[in-house]
Order: structure tokens, then C-alpha cells, then sequence
């Protein structure tokens, strides 16, 4: 109510083009504060007859003219009522309580406030009945005009239909020049319409219609062959260059040897060896993308481990053997569909082999899952000690060493 209070005093405020209205606004402005002090009100009561309190007093003064036995009659008596009426009845009770011929006072003012809402109510009927009229006589006038437009058009439609009369007399002369000028017409014409023999076939040689369509279809024939041959060398070629492609360009690998540092005493590249062939794997954008595999440039470290019993039995010329202490994994997926997705990694279980496990790259589309068989042990997550995981320049790179324990006795 607030709200609509807000936008009736803006149309108020602006909408002041004739007097009728302003006298509209004014009347609603009435009507919304009447219902928001009566909403108010309402919500008082309620809240004290929750709360087991007294209604507020300044509720009590305010009803205190009027009666609730009272209150329908006086509805009655200005319900029904215009707003000339109303008006008159307003002039007549202030007339009496300046006068001081009013006896009850509280009754009349409380009268006079619930007039003053009728009043505007009553206005507001009225605007609105003087626009139905308004509208109804334009509509009436639309289609009055509209059933003239109609009767006049059929009343021409008419005439043209029959056409004007002529004279009996008239008839027979105009038959006769016709006659006369179709006569003439005929005697102008030239005597033949045959067509005249332009062109003679004499020395041409006519074409048999079965060895023609049959020399149509050798040709046709010889143009499928063609492209067939055409589509089987490109895609030959297409798989061929797949092929080469899993070879790592100069650029890719400067990048993944600047990634990785320097070789270290008992780093060894890890080749495709490692790599293990996955199952026949089918994604949901097969029928959209051709799978192939992502391009990788790997890199194991190994190294002594020099244990109480690596020391008693081995020394710096006969060493032990060397172990594997960590992984390098640079996997290229440069051509990525989703570049919002970071591929990600997995381990899984190597079979029934528990000193070997899985681990897995997956990346999404174009790309096919790769996995690497590495050596299961507990891993190094510190930073210093080596581990990186990142994204980036279209290069996943996973660092990783292995936790080296030292036993005491």
C-alpha cells in the first residue's frame, strides 16, 4: 500500500493536464490513506488482543464518537449516494455544528470523517462511469461508420455487377460495327500459319538415346572412382600424419627440458616402455571428435640408497643397485575442446602387483586417457622436496620423489 501510495502521488504531481484529473488523484490519494490507516488500525487491535493488552488510546478516543451498533447504520445512510449529495449532506452538517445545533457533537465529526471517504469513492465512480460513456460513444460512432463504409460498398458492387443500361436502339448499330471491324481484322491476316522449315538435318548425325545414356553413366562412373580414390588417399595421409604427430616438435621438448632442469647423475628418459595400453576405451564424444593421444615427454630418477646394509656390503666402487626415487611427467594437450578443465591424474592398482601401480592422465576431449606402470610407493608432497602439479602453456606437469625412511636401532 505504501508503494502504490508513492506512485499516486508522483501521477498526482505529474499528471495535472485538466481539472477531472486532478480531482481522480486527489480522490485516490483519499481512498489509500483511508485503507492504510484502517490496515494500521487493524494490525494495533490484533496485536493487542495477542499480547491480552488494552487497545491503544488513541484508538479509543478516535471510535470513541461512534458505536459499534451505530456504524452500519451510518453506512447505510451515505451508501448509495452521489457525489452532489454527499457534498450537500457535508455543507449541511458543518452548517449545524457551527451553528451549535449539533447535539453529539463526536457523532457528527465521526460522520464527517467516514463522508469525506464516501465523497471521494463516490467521485471516483463517477470519472470512471463518464469514461465507460466516453468510450462506448466512440465505439458506437466506429461502427456506425464502419456499417456505412459496408452499405457503400455494396451498393457500388451492385451497380458494377449490372452494369449501365443501354437503349434497345443502340444494341443492334453496335453489333453491326463490330462485325464490320472483325471483318476487316480477317481480311488483313496472311493467308497461313504453318510454321515455315527453317533447318534441314540433312548431313547431321542423329545420336542413338540408350548409347548416349550409357556413355553418360561410364562417365559418371569415372568421376565416384576419382573421388573415392581422392578420400582414401587423404585419409591415408591424415592417419600418417597422426602418426608423426606423437613425435614432440624442438619447441615442445625445449619446453618440457626447461620445465624439468638439468639431467641429474641417474636420470633416464622414460619411453614409451612405460606406457601401458589401456582397454578399448569409448567416450561420450567419439561421434564428434576423433580420439588420439596426448604427447608426453617423461623423465625417471634413480639413484643409490645407501642403508646400514647398502654400507656394510657396498662401497663408492662396487655401488648397490640403484632404486627408483621419483618421476617426471610432462603431457602435452595443446588442442584441448574445454580449456576451463584442467586435466587431472589418478593411481590405480596394478593388477595383482603390489610393488607396481597405474598411473592414469585424463584430459577430455580430443584426447584418450594414457596411463604409466611406476614403481608404488608413498610419495613427497612438500614443494621443497620436489612435488609439482601444474597446468599451464597447454603442458600438465606432475613432479614427484618417493619418501626415503631412515631406520635406527
Amino acid at each position: 500500500m505504501e508503494e502504490l501510495r508513492q506512485d499516486i502521488k508522483m501521477h498526482l504531481d505529474m499528471d495535472r493536464e485538466t481539472p477531472t484529473h486532478i480531482e481522480f488523484w486527489e480522490a485516490m490519494m483519499v481512498v489509500c490513506d483511508w485503507e492504510i490507516a484502517e490496515a494500521q488500525k487493524r494490525d494495533a487491535l490484533d496485536r493487542a488482543r495477542v499480547r491480552g493488552e488494552e487497545p491503544p488510546p488513541e484508538l479509543v478516543a478516535e471510535e470513541r464518537g461512534l458505536h459499534g451498533s451505530v456504524e452500519g447504520e451510518v453506512k447505510r445512510l451515505l451508501n448509495g449516494k452521489s457525489f452532489k449529495e454527499l457534498t450537500a449532506m457535508e455543507e449541511k452538517i458543518e452548517l449545524e455544528m457551527k451553528s451549535g445545533r449539533a447535539k453529539v457533537v463526536e457523532y457528527w465529526e465521526a460522520v464527517l470523517k467516514r463522508l469525506h471517504i464516501f465523497k471521494a469513492k463516490a467521485r471516483l465512480k463517477e470519472i470512471h462511469a463518464d469514461l465507460l460513456r466516453q468510450h462506448l460513444s466512440r465505439f458506437q460512432g466506429r461502427a456506425k461508420e464502419e456499417i456505412q463504409s459496408l452499405h457503400v460498398e455494396d451498393l457500388s458492387s451492385h451497380e458494377i455487377e449490372q452494369g449501365p443500361e443501354e437503349p434497345e436502339e443502340l444494341q443492334p448499330q453496335l453489333i453491326e460495327v463490330a462485325s464490320v471491324e472483325e471483318g476487316d481484322e480477317v481480311e488483313e491476316e496472311p493467308g497461313s500459319f504453318s510454321p515455315e522449315l527453317v533447318h534441314t538435318f540433312e548431313g547431321d548425325e542423329l545420336v542413338d538415346p540408350e548409347a548416349d545414356k550409357a556413355a553418360l553413366d561410364r562417365k559418371r562412373a569415372e568421376v565416384l572412382e576419382e573421388q573415392q580414390r581422392r578420400l582414401q588417399e587423404a585419409a591415408a595421409g591424415s592417419v600418417a600424419g597422426d602418426d608423426d604427430n606423437t613425435e614432440l616438435t624442438i619447441h615442445e621438448r625445449e619446453l618440457a627440458m626447461k620445465a624439468m632442469g638439468t639431467m641429474d647423475e641417474g636420470d633416464a628418459i622414460l619411453g614409451s616402455g612405460a606406457e601401458v595400453n589401456l582397454e578399448s576405451q569409448v567416450y561420450w564424444w567419439h561421434d564428434k571428435y576423433r580420439p588420439r593421444k596426448p604427447k608426453y615427454f617423461n623423465r625417471v630418477h634413480t639413484g643409490y640408497e645407501w642403508n646400514k646394509y647398502n654400507q656394510t656390503h657396498y662401497d663408492h666402487d662396487n655401488p648397490p643397485p640403484k632404486i627408483v626415487q621419483g618421476y617426471k611427467f610432462n603431457i602435452f594437450y595443446p588442442d584441448l575442446v574445454d580449456k576451463t578443465r584442467a586435466p587431472v591424474y589418478c593411481i590405480e592398482k596394478d593388477g595383482s602387483n603390489g610393488e607396481t601401480c597405474l598411473i592414469r592422465f585424463n584430459a577430455g576431449p580430443p584426447y584418450e586417457d594414457i596411463a604409466f606402470r611406476i614403481v608404488n610407493k608413498e610419495w613427497e608432497y612438500s614443494h621443497k622436496k620436489g612435488f609439482k602439479c601444474t597446468f599451464e602453456r597447454g603442458i600438465l606437469h606432475v613432479y614427484f620423489n618417493f619418501k626415503r625412511y631412515r631406520y635406527r636401532r
